[in-house]
């Protein structure tokens, strides 16, 4: 519940304000009106959240982990085109990810002003609210490099309690007018959708679909938590948040005619409806759970970003483990960037109601590509078409709508989360396509053709040692074919002399945590070619398995024995390493077309901005070296051929 459910718990803090306020307020809503609006939000919560995702989508998962790029690896083999999908629904998830802290915890403060001695003290003004929001969002995003383990393990008490507080408020305000359980018949939600009452007509939908946004999170979260914890616990949070809404509705039906409450600007009938001696408690709470829920976003982010990254969709960026905690990661880079978005929507958009408008345009989009993604799997695991078909017809045509509705909202500051997505897709594109590019682009040269300069070059003493073991860390490794500036590097650039050339090759698989090594010596004991098969969420400490191999293949007589002279660890028979990263460089003579050559510039520019290779593979403490090799991707171009001319004397240069 800690983890799962954070989002989507926070749901009942502004979705019912939202669609009241998008008709014009209390005074201007029917008892037909608020009983077609609990029964829209109701049905989506049950079709969305309960059909869609728990009962289907969580059965798509990949070794035990869920989300939307776990699911693309499921189906990446039956079309090259599902990448896209998958880089418009990670980047417009990781939008969602910086609008969501800002409007929960907003929204949560805003709940103060219930309480009579902050109202008489401030009132109406926001400044406070502000401030005290961008503290706890401060906080909040400053003790994520620590980690969250410990505090982690008090989230699920915590919200249980919290759902617990949900249903209990709502079951409250339901005795006080209990004919509200008729909008469980869906009449009412489509007699409102038609109804010229409702001002906003099927954009009502917009404010709707904020109950389901953690929906996606909840899939994300699979890995966390597991299926089955998943499927038993949801019928309760199911239960608490029907009740909370169809309490909140009674409770609105109850005082819509009271000029005192139609007097209220930014009324949230969540607050309103509680007792006033439960007033301070369920800020409190609602605070927490605010928190809690933010919590869960930030965490999934980083985890979003570290499969994006594996599955070479981002560029590589340095990953932290704060605990020992399995799947707890800190980026450091997504933590600022995720911090000033927050802070500067909260401050720009100022009240929750501004940024509601500006929530849940973005996770439409997520939703509708896993949609895609999902009919692929089920066509993939021989479901029978025509089923499939009318899943994602259903389910397709109703987030169609969801997004066309959520799109009214676009100049109202929707803009701001379709920026930031646009922002995080364009690297996306720029950084797939570049791969795509280097792949079919650059030149590889086969092992096997210097094998005999190697062996010629490890026995030349007029050359110096550079290290026992010299290790090329590089993914242009395909069979014995290797990236052609390696072997520049190794004999051209500067003569490289050791004892055994390793080249090594980390390819991440589709599985999260696969740990697996093959090794192709090509019949020689000074050449080791090395493919480390790592899974999407392990870390990629190759100094660490590099030791591993060695001390195995020296076991198995593979390769010799290296004793050393000096060391501080007696009988000490594994070499000294050095590894060599190769930065590239785009040359003017390569003949790609301008487009391609623009993406190239770009991936480089940005590879040079946010990625340390060394750090990456977890070699801050090894000895490392850097060389800069063209990049000459294509043909080359022809520059011409210089020719010799006879002259008397050298012309000489105006000063």
């Amino acid at each position: 519940m800690g983890v799962v459910y954070g989002d989507i718990g926070t749901s009942p803090l502004y979705v019912m304000k939202a669609i009241i306020d998008g008709n014009g307020g209390l005074g201007q809503i029917s008892e037909d009106f608020v009983l077609g609006a609990v029964s829209l939000v109701f049905w989506t919560l049950t079709l969305l959240t309960t059909v869609k995702y728990v009962m289907i989508a969580l059965s798509a998962d990949n070794d035990g982990e869920g989300g939307i790029f776990s699911l693309f690896t499921l189906v990446k083999k039956m079309s090259p085109w599902l990448v896209f999908p998958a880089m418009i629904g990670g980047a417009t998830l990781l939008a969602d990810g910086v609008l969501t802290p800002a409007v929960t915890i907003t929204t949560a403060i805003e709940g103060l002003r219930g309480i009579p001695v902050f109202y008489d003290t401030f009132g109406e003004n926001q400044h406070i609210i502000i401030i005290i929001t961008l503290i706890i969002i401060l906080i909040l995003f400053s003790i994520q490099r620590f980690g969250t383990q410990k505090v982690g393990t008090a989230f699920g008490p915590l919200m249980l309690g919290w759902f617990t507080f949900l249903g209990a408020m709502g079951l409250y305000n339901f005795f006080k007018d209990i004919t509200v359980i008729r909008a469980l018949n869906p009449y009412y939600a489509f007699e409102l959708l038609l109804s010229s009452e409702n001002k906003m007509g099927i954009f009502i939908l917009g404010s709707v679909f904020l109950a389901t946004t953690g929906a996606e999170a909840l899939y994300s979260d699979l890995g966390h938590a597991g299926r089955a914890n998943i499927r038993l616990s949801w019928p309760y949070i199911k239960v608490c948040l029907t009740l909370n809404y169809f309490g909140q509705a009674a409770w609105i039906l109850h005082v819509k005619n009271d000029p005192y409450y139609q007097s209220i600007s930014m009324l949230n009938p969540f607050f309103r409806m509680m007792p006033q001696s439960f007033a301070i408690v369920g800020v409190l709470f609602a605070t927490v759970a605010a928190v809690i829920a933010s919590q869960s976003l930030i965490s999934g982010s980083y985890t979003l970003v570290s499969e994006a990254i594996k599955l070479r969709l981002l560029p590589r960026l340095n990953i932290v483990y704060p605990t020992d905690q399995k799947g707890q990661l800190y980026i450091p880079a997504v933590n600022t960037l995720l911090l000033i978005g927050c802070m500067a929507i909260v401050v720009t958009f100022r009240t929750s109601a501004h940024m509601e408008a500006a929530y849940g345009l973005a996770i439409t989009v997520t939703m509708l590509m896993t949609t895609i993604l999902l009919f692929f799997y089920l066509v993939q695991r021989k479901t029978p078409k025509i089923i499939s078909f009318i899943i994602f017809i259903f389910f397709a045509g109703i987030e169609v709508i969801f997004f066309i509705s959520s799109a009214t909202k676009f100049l109202h500051g929707g803009y701001v989360a379709v920026i930031i997505a646009l922002i995080i897709l364009g690297i996306m594109l720029i950084w797939h396509r570049g791969s795509v590019i280097q792949e079919k682009s650059s030149k590889r040269v086969s092992l096997c053709e210097y094998i005999d300069q190697l062996d010629e070059l490890r026995h030349d003493m007029t050359i110096p040692k550079i290290q026992t073991n010299l290790v090329f860390l590089t993914s242009k490794i395909k069979g014995h074919q290797v990236a052609g500036e390696l072997m520049y590097s190794i004999l051209d650039k500067r003569p490289k002399r050791a004892e055994v050339y390793w080249f090594v090759n980390v390819f991440v698989t589709d599985e999260p945590y696969t740990q697996e090594y093959y090794i192709d010596t090509m019949g020689t004991d000074y050449i080791v070619n090395v493919q480390l098969r790592l899974g999407f969420r392990m870390n990629q400490e190759v100094n660490v398995y590099l030791r591993q191999i060695v001390n195995e293949l020296m076991e198995e007589g593979i390769i010799p024995r290296q004793p050393q002279k000096y060391t501080i660890t007696p009988g000490r028979d594994v070499g000294d390493f050095a590894f060599v990263l190769i930065h590239e460089e785009l040359t003017r003579v390569t003949s790609l077309n301008t487009l391609d050559t623009m993406v190239m510039q770009m991936k480089l520019a940005i590879k040079k901005i946010a990625f340390d290779p060394a750090r990456w593979f977890g070699l801050e403490y090894s000895d490392v070296i850097v060389e800069h090799v063209p990049l000459v991707l294509g043909k080359q171009k022809h520059v011409g051929r210089l020719k010799q001319v006879q002259v008397s004397d050298f012309d000489e240069e105006d000063d």
